[in-house]
Order: structure tokens, then C-alpha cells, then sequence
């Protein structure tokens, strides 16, 4: 075993740097003996020097990071800071000086993964970024080693914790959104503003690098359609039910079956309950990605957390000072198919759309004309009139595949429609 350490700069000290910190001293001769030599913690950048960090030595606690990377001796810079900037600028600058990169950073790879990714490569540097999709769960290794020599076609996953268990809690227990909201954030499952995980954005910037690792093209977070799940309601529950699904919030990445495009996209969805997403619970994060040899596959565990995303950090942590002891780099960005994404219209999937209506006689039968002229065709239909015993029902149709575009022509069509008095909620179906 070689003895000169190899050096560690860790940027950032929060839950998953200080858990990063704790491990790498607690199983230092165990990280030693799978790397081939040891690893010391040279230096930790943060932002609050004062804040007491245990098991830290203070004298390698620094606010200056930029002098941190700068550093000659530093082989392996960790980056577990977040957000776009001064993270982009600290990962350039570690890799010009001759270090290689671990990052959790999944806004920033999203929005920048091919310009550092190049940068990675114009300096015979790693960037690794296991913990940046679901966790602990290992994901991002798979689909660019294990299945290098397959065809990847779909990628369907629940990749946020915070949002899966809030639709569980709605499944389960019949909450309302806020109600379940309130008790995640009583949990500490959400944060004090929840916006980026119920809204999808940080959904959608996984799915962007799920898509580009698992087609070989270049996916951005602009190009993925993203909707939040705010609007789910208790009665879309109660209808999902009734067709044996339940709700989630998916991040989806499709090929096109003629090979030509990719779609990318996050949003809520009722799935069937034979599925094996169904049954993923609570905060716990579960992807399912279908290929060419391998069939289907199932990816499940822990999607956040300090430890279990510290866990991702460290198992790439191994594989960069591995590659460091041998001269090495391991696999860069892979975008070779150069692949178009193609708009949300052109996305074909099944729908499950609730209307109210004039509870009169002929109303089906103008709903039905609507759906046919846009060439959306109507698999079931339910209606019952109101409780309250007033003038309108509730109508509830659900379409075979058809693309999002025709729904969309529909959906404002039925609109417009004097015996439609609003579209209650609209439910892509998905799954089957």
C-alpha cells in the first residue's frame, strides 16, 4: 500500500459534508485498504467558520474555498455546497489544478453537466456524481457501467422523498395536501420551503441527468416538462382508487420507438397498483428502468438523507482515488447519439380527466364529440350526479394513449362547451 495520503478537500459542512467528514475518519483504514492507500481530510471550506464541528479538527476549517482548491497537493476536491455559483467556479478551478471531482450537485449538473464534464476532460480529471439522484441509491454507476453495453429505452422513477411521502400520506390516511405537507414538515421531510421538491424542480434536474446518462445524449434542465403536484387533490385519490391505481410524482425519460428523439419530463401520475412503484412508501425513493437485454429493473432505497447520501459520496470517493493510484480516469460524458428532445406535445400516454357538468340529458354525448374531433379516443366514462343535489355531475373520462398535444386541444375545447362548468383535474396515466 503506498503511504502518502491521498488529500481530500471537502467543500461544504452541512448534514451530508459533516457525515462525508465523520465516515471518512470512523473507517479510514477501511477506505485505505479498498483504495490502496490512505485518504486524509486536508481541508474543509464552509461558510460559518465559528459553528463547533464535531469530530473536525478546526485548524482545517477555512472560508476561503477558492484558496482551498487552489491548493497543489489536493487529488480529489468533494462538493457537497449546492446551487449554481460558486460551486461551477470552484469545480473549474479544482479541476485546472489538477484534481478530481465528487459532487452531490444535481442543479448545477443539470443545468451544466456538459461543460463540466469537458472541463473534467481537458484536464485528465474525474467527475463523479453519484449522490446527485436518489441518495444512497446506486444509479448513476449502473446505467454508465453496468449497462454500457445496453439499450436503455425508459427510465420511470420517484426521485423525490418529500414529495413521495406526502402523496402517501394522502393515499393512506385521506389528508388533504396541506395537511400532509404540514405533518412532512413536522417530520423534517420538507423544508421550511418546500417549493423546489413540490413543484418538481428538483425532480426535473434529476431527470435531466438520468435522461442524458441513460440515452447518450444531452439533456438540460430546460428541456424537461415539469409540473408540481400541489393541485392533487383528496377526489383525485378517490378516482385513482376506483381504477386500482394510486397517485406519485414520476420523473420520466422515454426513447421514442423509432430511436430518433428522447422526452424528458416529471410530473404526477396515477399508476396501477400491480406496478412496483405503487408500493414505494413514505419518503423512499424507487427507479425502474426498462432495456433492450437486461428486461426490467428496479433501483430502491433511501433517496436523502446525510448519511445515506454520504454513503454515494464515499462509494465515489473510492472509485476517483482509485483512479488516481493508477493513472486513470473513469467514464466522462457519453453524447454520442446527439438525440433531439422532443416538446411535451408530442408525448403520447393515457389520461384520466374530471369534469363538471350539467347533469341534463345529451352532455356525454357533446363530451364524447369533442374528444373524437381532436382523435382522442375514450376508453371508460363515469358519471354520477352531485351529493349536494344541485344541477351538475361529475364526469369523469379516461382516454386510451393519445398524444399531449391532442389532449391539450381537447381539454380547451371541452372548456368552451356551455355544459361544462369546469375541468376539475386532469391525471396522465401511466405505468400499464
Amino acid at each position: 500500500m503506498r503511504t502518502r495520503p491521498l488529500k481530500v478537500a471537502l467543500l461544504g459542512c452541512g448534514v451530508v459534508g459533516s457525515e462525508v467528514a465523520r465516515i471518512m475518519t470512523t473507517h479510514a483504514d477501511d477506505l485505505a485498504a479498498r483504495i490502496g492507500a490512505p485518504v486524509e481530510l486536508a481541508g474543509v471550506a464552509v461558510r460559518r467558520p465559528s459553528k463547533v464541528r464535531e469530530g473536525i479538527d478546526p485548524a482545517l476549517v477555512t472560508t476561503d474555498a477558492t484558496a482551498l482548491v487552489k491548493r497543489g497537493d489536493i487529488d480529489v476536491v468533494v462538493e457537497v455546497i449546492g446551487g449554481i455559483e460558486p460551486a461551477r467556479s470552484l469545480i473549474t478551478t479544482a479541476f485546472e489544478h489538477g484534481a478530481s471531482v465528487v459532487s452531490a450537485n444535481k442543479a448545477l449538473l443539470a443545468q451544466d453537466g456538459a461543460a463540466l464534464h469537458a472541463a473534467a476532460d481537458d484536464h485528465d480529471a474525474d467527475l463523479y456524481y453519484e449522490a446527485a439522484v436518489a441518495g444512497a441509491i446506486p444509479l448513476i454507476r449502473p446505467l454508465r457501467e453496468s449497462l454500457a453495453g445496453d439499450k436503455v429505452n425508459r427510465v420511470l422513477g420517484i426521485v423525490n422523498g418529500t414529495t413521495n411521502f406526502i402523496l402517501d400520506k394522502m393515499d393512506s390516511t385521506g389528508a388533504g395536501y396541506q395537511e400532509a405537507l404540514d405533518e412532512a414538515t413536522a417530520l423534517g421531510f420538507a423544508e421550511a420551503d418546500p417549493t423546489a421538491d413540490v413543484e418538481g424542480f428538483d425532480a426535473a434536474a434529476k431527470a435531466a441527468i438520468l435522461a442524458g446518462i441513460a440515452f447518450h445524449t444531452r439533456v438540460r434542465l430546460d428541456d424537461v416538462y415539469r409540473e408540481g403536484m400541489i393541485e392533487v387533490t383528496a377526489a383525485d385519490f378517490a378516482s385513482a382508487k376506483a381504477m386500482g391505481c394510486t397517485i406519485k410524482l414520476l420523473a420520466i425519460c422515454e426513447r421514442a420507438a423509432d430511436g430518433g428523439s428522447v422526452t424528458a419530463r416529471v410530473h404526477p401520475a396515477m399508476i396501477p397498483l400491480t406496478h412496483p412503484l405503487a408500493s414505494v412508501r413514505g419518503a423512499y425513493n424507487a427507479v425502474f428502468v426498462e432495456s433492450d437485454a437486461a428486461g426490467q429493473l428496479m433501483f430502491y432505497g433511501p433517496g436523502a438523507g446525510g448519511a445515506p447520501t454520504a454513503s454515494a459520496v464515499l462509494g465515489d470517493l473510492v472509485a476517483v482515488c482509485r483512479n488516481k493510484l493508477s493513472g486513470a480516469t473513469g467514464p466522462g460524458d457519453s453524447a454520442y447519439t446527439q438525440l433531439p428532445v422532443s416538446p411535451m406535445g408530442e408525448v403520447v400516454t393515457r389520461y384520466h380527466i374530471s369534469l363538471d357538468v350539467a347533469d341534463k340529458p345529451g352532455v356525454l354525448a357533446q363530451v364524447a364529440t369533442v374528444f373524437a374531433e381532436h382523435g382522442v379516443s375514450i376508453d371508460t366514462v363515469r358519471q354520477q350526479g352531485r351529493q349536494d343535489g344541485g344541477g351538475d355531475a361529475s364526469l369523469v373520462v379516461v382516454t386510451h394513449r393519445a398524444s399531449d398535444a391532442s389532449l391539450t386541444g381537447t381539454v380547451e375545447a371541452l372548456r368552451n362547451l356551455d355544459t361544462v362548468r369546469g375541468v376539475a383535474s386532469i391525471m396522465r396515466v401511466e405505468g400499464e
